[in-house]
């Protein structure tokens, strides 16, 4: 995800700009840039690492008070024009989040005469503050205060932002504000820090001030003051941070697996931001490019992913032949390429691939645009080699994902699979508008339950304590809740190294079951639905041979405490989405057993994040 920083001391600010952002580099990026005021406001920005943007920095910046900014692109591609500080005349910004309704606004600037330079969001907070401050495109002479154009702009935003702002007619003061992404103060001697996280000033000061949302701070040298989203001056607490640099860029969790689940809810958010209409009942996904009429006439259609994107593309098969009534095949990339596929020209292939690099989905998508499919890529990062292949991209919104195990990667790439079901059930008649407002009313509310999830760790941390020590696991479910037991028993395996398999409930009497002993924990996904019954069946089957069973069920169910020896809570949710959040709690147990065990969680052996080559 972005990262900013900014500065207001009495050093030359650039060199201190840069540094921190190095230190953000953890983070993922595409591009850097930074904005030193001084007599004007001086910018400089490039794609690539900081290394580059630091070779075209010239010698003897002038000036103590800047902004700079690492861009994990959402919005355009990976160009030194997306890239940030974004400016408006003699106002510089710089931003981490999504304005979800920048179009609108967009069309509105470009009616009052603003120019717009990039394809971000982002240059539309610049030219607002400016439009604000200034009266319009044409103004020459104040209308207010850099504040109150900045409360003003706030109150037109909707979705996400930490934003750093400067402005050339007011040398001396930087303004910063947050809503739904993290922003730090950082006190030093007669100097301040602002950034995403404290990592990135932590070898300045350890005395810091935790920014909440809807708040926005003045900086001036050597001071700040906190206000609330309606003016009012706020009282904040100083913490001394005693984290060393390691644990800082980790935000204090003691992996990057772990703090990557706890961004769930916020990732979770981030995919379906702007693309969902629950009062309608309506997914607005303006990237496809493929019309209703395509939709409608839709033979079939093939998913190809490999590893965790294929468990994903598993749950998109259900969803696909559920909701939109259309026949799904979900192929590895590896088997696919050297298969003979019966596709044609009415077969959409839809490739799901984290990295937008893995070498065999890359291989498998090419061979079956050949035979004229349309293709959508459902990818995080933007600019990566699908993105340039496939015209038809959906962004998962996910953020840098540092640690090996797919975590917030594989949620957003099942919301991302979820909306596009729905838009195509609704376009072939197949889902009423009641019945799909139902969904996207409770789909806005999973990063919520999502985090009741991470509130209640202790439990499935104990949980994974007990049976740290077994040698084998399996995991069973039916329906939708199948590929997540295939997911959990890959997640277990990469990082706990403890065997385990994933199987499709109702297979178990057909050889599985003579695997159970009583030292065999099995963890059975027994959420409410259609296949519950069923799966207390299944279950009742497994104690029948003594094994240990671990349930992923309801908060509310009371049943099943009957029939298992372990339980682990979700909320209660729709049907549907019930697999998302049975995921989290099934990452939890595989990062918790890892943990006990003392394996290797974020690097686990023999594992690479990207799979590049065949």
């Amino acid at each position: 995800m972005c990262g900013i920083v900014g500065y207001v001391g009495e050093k030359p600010a650039a060199p201190i700009l840069i540094d921190s952002l190095k230190k953000l580099e953890y983070r993922g990026y595409d591009s850097a840039g930074i904005c030193v005021l001084n007599d004007s406001l001086k910018t400089y920005k490039t794609t690539g690492k900081i290394v580059d943007l630091e070779s075209i920095l010239p010698q003897g910046i002038e000036g103590t008070i800047g902004i700079g900014h690492t861009r994990w692109a959402t919005h355009g591609k990976p160009n030194t024009v997306n890239s940030h500080p974004h400016l408006s005349r003699d106002i510089a910004v710089v931003h981490n989040g999504i304005i979800e309704n920048y179009l609108e606004l967009k069309e509105n600037l470009i009616g009052d005469g603003y120019i717009f330079k990039s394809e971000t969001d982002t240059e539309v907070i610049a030219h607002l503050l400016h439009s604000h401050l200034y009266g319009g495109s044409d103004g020459q002479s104040k209308k207010c205060d850099l504040i109150t154009a900045v409360q003003k702009t706030l109150r037109m935003l909707e979705g996400s932002y930490a934003i750093a702002v400067l402005c050339g007619s007011e040398p001396g003061l930087m303004i910063i504000a947050r809503k739904d992404s993290p922003l730090v103060v950082g006190i030093g001697d007669g100097e301040i820090f602002a950034a995403s996280d404290v990592t990135s000033f932590l070898q300045h000061t350890r005395n810091v001030v935790f920014v909440d949302d809807n708040e926005v701070a003045l900086i001036r040298n050597g001071s700040v003051e906190f206000f609330d989203a309606d003016g009012n001056p706020v009282t904040k607490e100083t913490t001394k941070i005693e984290w060393d640099i390691e644990a800082a860029e980790k935000a204090g969790y003691e992996h990057f697996m772990l703090k990557e689940i706890h961004e769930q809810a916020s990732s979770v958010h981030d995919t379906f931001a702007g693309k969902i209409s629950e009062m309608e009942g309506t997914v607005i996904l303006d990237e496809l490019n493929i019309s209703d009429e395509q939709i409608r006439h839709m033979s079939r259609i093939e998913i190809i992913a490999c590893g965790t994107s294929w468990n994903a593309g598993l749950v998109g098969k259900y969803l696909f032949e559920q909701l939109a009534g259309i026949h799904t095949d979900v192929d590895t990339g590896s088997e696919f390429r050297y298969g003979y596929p019966v596709v044609c020209g009415e077969v959409l292939t839809i490739a799901i691939t984290q990295s937008g690099e893995t070498a065999d989905t890359l291989a498998a998508v090419r061979g079956a645009r050949s035979y004229g499919c349309q293709a959508i890529a459902i990818t995080n990062v933007v600019g990566s080699t699908i993105t340039r292949e496939i015209d038809s991209v959906l962004y998962t919104r996910a953020g840098p994902e540092i640690g090996v195990a797919a975590t917030k990667s594989f949620t957003t790439q099942l919301i991302t699979l979820y909306m596009l079901a729905l838009k195509f059930a609704r376009i072939r008649g197949k889902m009423s508008a009641e019945d799909s407002k139902n969904l996207l009313v409770a789909l806005k509310k999973i990063p919520a339950d999502i985090q009741k999830i991470l509130n209640n760790k202790a439990v499935i941390q104990e949980c994974a304590r007990q049976f740290a020590d077994a040698e084998d696991y399996f995991f069973i479910g039916r329906h939708l809740n199948y590929p997540i037991a295939l997911e959990g028993a890959l997640k277990l395996k990469e990082i706990s190294y403890i065997h385990a398999e994933g199987y499709a409930a109702g297979e178990l009497k057909h050889g599985p079951l003579a695997l159970l002993t009583d030292k065999t924990p099995v963890v059975a996904i027994a959420t409410k639905g259609h296949t519950y019954d069923k799966m207390l069946s299944n279950i009742k089957e497994v104690k029948a041979r003594d094994a240990i069973v671990i349930a992923v069920a309801n908060k509310d169910d009371t049943e099943i405490e009957k029939y298992v020896d372990v339980v682990l809570r979700i909320p209660r949710t729709h049907e549907l989405l019930s697999p998302i959040l049975s995921s989290v709690v099934l990452q939890l147990l595989a990062y918790y057993t890892a943990l006990e065990r003392g394996c290797s969680i974020d690097k686990p052996r023999n594992l690479a994040k990207s799979v590049t080559v065949e």
